[in-house]
């Protein structure tokens, strides 16, 4: 018998992993006058994600634009029903296009003045050394993001600052870090333009809408 794991998601998916067949199944099992819905995805290969409709591409725009949107809001917007859109939106996260839900919040009024980039180089590639630095970026709260980046620098940094102050000793702090040999810092003056997420409405690959 070939060998299967079962995972059972707290969004109440079960999920069939099937490494010998190269696949992955995911079930949505739920009650409605004494029967069963059945909500069924198969991915074929190296668990390969469905591609999406447009239905799909219009919850995921309206839900990276207000995440807070009430699913009878959202499902009016792509045109289904609201059963049907709070599945496809389980399937969404459990797929992975969904990662995760957050407020906005404004920087300066927490008192964070300063938001500045740093490029840093190392004095190494090494696995070890690479993945030593994503920790110590990691464990720096003021650290928001931390990207392994082409070219002439190893890192690009993106932290918050109390106050330029606060911005220097950051600085002094990552130019004193194990293996790091260049700091280069970039401070932000305004910014003009910030968009979460990705443009949804220039997506590629879009199969035909299914109102299920």
């Amino acid at each position: 018998m070939r060998q299967r794991e079962i995972e059972f998601t707290q969004a109440g998916w079960v999920v069939l992993h099937l490494p010998a067949e190269g696949c992955r199944v995911i079930l949505l099992l739920s009650g409605r006058r004494g029967g069963r819905d059945l909500l069924f995805s198969l991915l074929r290969g190296p668990l390969r994600r469905v591609k999406l409709d447009r239905i799909d591409l219009q919850i995921l725009q309206d839900l990276q634009e207000d995440g807070r949107i009430t699913n009878v809001e959202l499902a009016r917007r792509a045109g289904i029903s609201a059963p049907p859109c709070l599945r496809r939106v389980r399937a969404l996260e459990e797929a992975g296009y969904i990662k995760g839900y957050h407020a906005d919040l404004d920087a300066e009024e927490l008192g964070f003045e300063v938001t500045f980039f740093a490029l840093v180089g190392l004095n190494s590639q090494s696995e070890t050394v690479l993945h030593g630095f994503e920790a110590l970026a990691g464990s720096w709260p003021e650290v928001r993001e931390c990207h392994m980046a082409r070219g002439p620098d190893d890192f690009v940094l993106r932290l918050v600052a109390r106050n330029t102050a606060h911005e220097n000793e950051l600085t002094q702090r990552l130019t004193s870090a194990p293996h790091v040999v260049t700091v280069k810092t970039i401070q932000v003056i305004r910014t003009a333009k910030s968009m979460p997420g990705v443009p949804i409405d220039i997506a590629q690959g879009v199969e035909p809408a299914s109102h299920d």
